[in-house]
């Protein structure tokens, strides 16, 4: 537990803390090897792959401990509830452990809270019949807080394994004419831990590039964060003196409003 902007973690925690994220769309296939080569040295929760890369992660991976995570309807959630279930259901069945979906953002914004639910539900089945997990990717950029909110009900409702804040490509359209993203911000984290049961994780994705910003995400109650800053988070722990023995250590909160982009 976190107190006075403290926590006692161990090195394997910060590791299994991360979903390495190989999700941009200019990633060539020598990205990916290298990027699967990182998750496996620093042994993270899983690498976050796109679908089409799922054989090449669980040869890259075998032997190890990381878990795949394809995402599905990524990164827009625009395909037909149909269409992301078969997505899910080969995800799946591929050797995807985890799967990380994004909702119908329209149609949350425009309260069909029965179609949001339906999707969920019918993905959520798909992938845990194959024993796998679902991440649900709000995209809270969009989102006002009683919507956020509704969706972390919805989810505890139907028991998904985790809620996540964001794809990391969400860019919201300024005044200006230029594109902005905020990703994890500390206020919704909060607010997705104290609306979500018990149950249900929260991931954080957006932004969350430094040691001190995944201690403090860790101190909200959040338990995974997606991560490109890998080798810098990792690096930075052993650094500071942080072992595979429960260690203390003082982390630097959080003073912006967000986390900002990836």
């Amino acid at each position: 537990m976190a107190q006075n902007n403290s926590i006692t973690v161990t090195l394997q925690q910060i590791a299994k803390m991360i979903d390495h994220s190989l999700l941009h769309p200019t990633m060539t296939d020598a990205d990916i090897l290298n990027g699967l080569r990182i998750a496996r040295e620093h042994s993270v929760a899983t690498a976050c792959v796109k679908p089409y890369l799922m054989p090449l992660a669980k040869q890259e991976l075998e032997g190890s401990d990381v878990l795949i995570c394809p995402v599905i309807g990524f990164p827009h959630g625009n395909s037909t509830t149909e269409v992301k279930v078969f997505e899910a259901n080969a995800a799946a069945a591929a050797g995807g452990r985890e799967i990380d979906m994004v909702i119908n953002i329209g149609k949350a914004l425009g309260g069909d809270w029965d179609y949001v639910t339906d999707e969920i539900r019918q993905i959520n089945t798909a992938v845990t019949r194959h024993g796998a997990i679902l991440k649900v990717i709000f995209e809270n950029d969009y989102l006002q807080e009683g919507q956020i909110i509704r969706l972390c009900h919805i989810c505890s409702e139907i028991g998904v394994a985790f809620v996540k804040t964001s794809s990391g490509y969400g860019f919201v359209k300024q005044h200006n004419g230029m594109y902005n993203y905020n990703g994890a911000t500390v206020p919704h984290l909060k607010l997705m831990r104290e609306h979500s049961k018990p149950g249900v994780q929260v991931k954080a994705a957006g932004g969350v590039r430094t040691l001190d910003d995944l201690l403090h995400v860790m101190s909200l109650g959040v338990t995974r964060i997606g991560a490109t800053a890998t080798i810098a988070i990792m690096e930075e722990a052993k650094k500071r003196g942080i072992t595979d023995k429960p260690t203390d250590i003082i982390f630097k909160p959080i003073e912006r409003a967000s986390t900002g982009g990836y």
